[in-house]
């Protein structure tokens, strides 16, 4: 007999610090599995170039943000480098609901807020190879100032103080070894009892 796709999603939640490569990581993860839906976050801050409104972010004015918060619309939102982020509850749960798994690219604060409100969701977190291997890439980018850069690279180091609170921690050397790990952890999350139990009603 067909198996039955999951009843439930998966919740997926990816931390790591600017410049770590989280979005190349992201778009390879997309391509190799379809049953993920990508949480297009929406932020107050400003287009960068190359980005498009509902795609990379979904772009919004303050006062609208304000207003999503305040009609509890948000599953997190957070405050970075003076600019709102957060997730609306609703996409998530409707995918969740329907068997797909979801993914979120967020930061720490926004993380611990979701582990309050989905403790069944995978956290992890991305780390780049060492702490020099960021700043490089931080400079290769070349979108920030030096002072910027600094700022970035001292709120890195924060949020490293963070990952004892994640399940697992992947290492960003090479974007198809990061991926690999990542594809490893799904696969194991999906082999949990709980999320095979419908498997199961078939031998009782």
């Amino acid at each position: 007999m067909a198996v039955k796709k999951k009843e439930k999603g998966q919740l997926i939640v990816l931390s790591g610090p600017s410049g770590v490569g989280k979005s190349t990581v992201i778009a390879e993860l997309l391509g190799q599995r379809d049953n993920i839906y990508f949480s297009v976050s929406y932020t107050t801050r400003k287009p960068r170039v190359g980005e498009q409104d509902g795609v990379n972010y979904n772009f919004v004015t303050r006062a609208e943000f304000e207003r999503m918060i305040a009609d509890d619309e948000l599953l997190e939102y957070a405050e970075y480098v003076d600019n709102y982020y957060g997730t609306s509850l609703k996409a998530i749960r409707e995918r969740l609901d329907a068997g797909i798994d979801v993914l979120l690219d967020i930061e720490v604060q926004g993380a611990a807020k979701v582990k309050k409100r989905c403790p069944d969701a995978l956290f992890i977190f991305i780390i780049p190879p060492s702490f020099e291997e960021l700043s490089r890439r931080l400079h290769k980018r070349n979108t920030d100032s030096e002072d910027v850069i600094a700022g970035r690279l001292e709120k890195a180091r924060v949020e490293f103080r963070e990952v004892p609170n994640y399940d697992y921690l992947v290492i960003n050397d090479k974007v198809s070894g990061a991926v690999h790990e990542i594809e490893s952890i799904l696969t194991a999350a999906e082999c949990r009892v709980e999320n095979r139990k419908q498997i199961l009603t078939q031998f009782n």
